[in-house]
C-alpha cells in the first residue's frame, strides 16, 4: 500500500548528484562538496545512487566502477571501504558513504536510487537502525531490486516507480487501473521527459500521463531537465517536481514563476 506523499506548494526541486553540471562544482557530481553547494543554494530535495563495497557500506555513487569519475579504477562490489576510500574525484573529494549525507545534512530529503541488487538490503537496513524511513523516496531501474526494498521495509518507505509500473501509467486508460495493477505501490512516477525507442523519439510525460498520476494520488517528478525552456514546459504540464543538474537555472525558473520555496 502506498504511504502517501505530503503536500506542497510549488515545484519540488531536485539537486540532481547534487547539481553535477553547475559551472561552479562541474566534475564533482556525488560529493559533499556538490551536496553542500546545492544546500547552500536552498535546496532541500537532494538526488543520489547507492552502490554497497564488499565489506557491506552504502556509498552515494552512481557507476557500478569507479573508472569514470576517479583516478582509480575497479567495480565498488570487489572493493572495500578502506580501497574506495583511496580514490578521489576531481583530484581530492572522496567518495561518500550514505551515512556522512545523512549526518551532513538532517534536514534533507534524500531520493535514491538503488543502483544494484545488493543495495535494497543494505539500504532496508540502513533505515530501519536510524528510523528515518520518512527522509527518502526510493526507486530504481530494476524491477526484482524494488520489488525486494518494498518487502523489507513493508511499506514504511515511499517509492517510485520501475520502468514497468510506468508504462501502465503511460498506455492504460485508466489510472485507477494502473494504481490497481501496481498494488497502490507507487508514491510517484520518476520519468524522462521524453525517451528514444525503436529509432523514434516518445513522449514519456504527457499530459494523459500526469492527469493519470494524480487522479489517484502519484505525483510526477521529471529528469534530468537542464534547459530552462523545457523546465517552464513541463511546469506548464502540471509535473509535481523537477530532477536537474543545472540547479542554478531551475532555480531562477522557479524564482520567476514564484514557486521557489526556501527551507524554513
Amino acid at each position: 500500500m502506498r504511504k502517501p506523499l505530503g503536500p506542497h506548494d510549488g515545484v519540488l526541486a531536485f539537486a540532481h548528484r547534487g547539481g553535477a553540471y553547475h559551472p561552479e562544482i562541474e566534475g564533482l557530481e556525488n560529493t559533499l562538496a556538490a551536496f553542500r553547494h546545492a544546500v547552500g543554494l536552498g535546496y532541500t530535495h537532494l538526488e543520489t545512487d547507492v552502490h554497497v563495497t564488499s565489506d557491506g557500506v552504502l556509498l552515494a555513487f552512481h557507476d557500478r566502477v569507479l573508472d569514470r569519475v576517479t583516478d582509480s579504477v575497479g567495480a565498488i562490489a570487489d572493493l572495500t571501504l578502506a580501497e574506495v576510500r583511496a580514490a578521489r574525484i576531481g583530484g581530492r573529494h572522496q567518495i561518500p558513504t550514505m551515512a556522512e549525507l545523512f549526518e551532513e545534512f538532517p534536514e534533507a530529503t534524500f531520493n535514491i536510487d538503488l543502483k544494484a541488487p545488493a543495495a535494497a538490503a543494505a539500504l532496508a537496513d540502513f533505515l530501519a537502525r536510524r528510523q528515518a524511513w520518512d527522509r527518502v523516496m526510493v526507486g530504481s531501474f530494476g524491477p526484482r531490486t524494488l520489488r525486494r526494498f518494498r518487502k523489507l521495509t513493508a511499506g514504511r518507505v515511499r517509492t517510485s516507480g520501475h520502468p514497468v509500473e510506468t508504462v501502465l501509467f503511460r498506455l492504460l486508460p485508466s489510472g485507477r487501473l494502473a494504481d490497481l495493477l501496481t498494488r497502490r505501490q507507487v508514491c510517484a512516477l520518476q520519468i524522462p521527459h521524453r525517451r528514444r525507442i525503436a529509432g523514434r523519439d516518445v513522449v514519456i510525460a504527457t499530459p494523459g500521463l500526469v492527469r493519470r498520476a494524480h487522479a489517484v494520488g502519484v505525483q510526477v517528478h521529471v529528469w534530468t531537465i537542464d534547459a530552462p525552456e523545457e523546465m517552464n514546459e513541463l511546469i506548464d504540464l502540471g509535473v509535481d517536481g523537477l530532477m536537474t543538474d543545472r540547479t542554478d537555472l531551475l532555480k531562477d525558473v522557479l524564482v520567476e514563476r514564484g514557486l521557489w520555496r526556501e527551507r524554513a
